[in-house]
């Protein structure tokens, strides 16, 4: 099944949901910044994008510029900052199988799908 990351406020991400539907594969959507995932749920969408942890921050958000930006970070550290401020996650992520995409752009969904 298809689970798309999803922040309705957000327009790359209702774009990417668009794509998602408009495939009329069965599809979850999860509201990351209701439901937090877990830490061992963030690690394996990290892990199903192939990309460090840093690659998925959003990095001209507020919190990111105040706590965290200049600093040097570990993986962990950043997996943390995620955690605690999901806001940070970048969106949305399209995940099938073992296979993840960030939708920026929304194209990029079409790919796995």
């Amino acid at each position: 099944m298809i689970k798309i990351y999803h922040n309705p406020r957000c327009k790359k991400s209702r774009e990417g949901l668009q794509i998602v539907e408009e495939s009329g594969k069965e599809y979850e959507v999860v509201k990351y910044l209701e439901d937090v995932p877990s830490e061992k749920e963030l690690r394996e969408i990290l892990n199903c994008l192939d990309i460090k942890p840093i690659n998925l921050v959003r990095k001209n958000e507020t919190v990111w510029k105040e706590n965290y930006k200049n600093k040097s970070l570990t993986d962990d550290e950043v997996i943390e900052a995620m955690l605690a401020n999901p806001k940070l996650i970048e969106r949305p992520i399209v995940m099938k199988n073992d296979v993840a995409v960030i939708g920026r752009p929304p194209e990029n969904i079409k790919g796995i799908l």
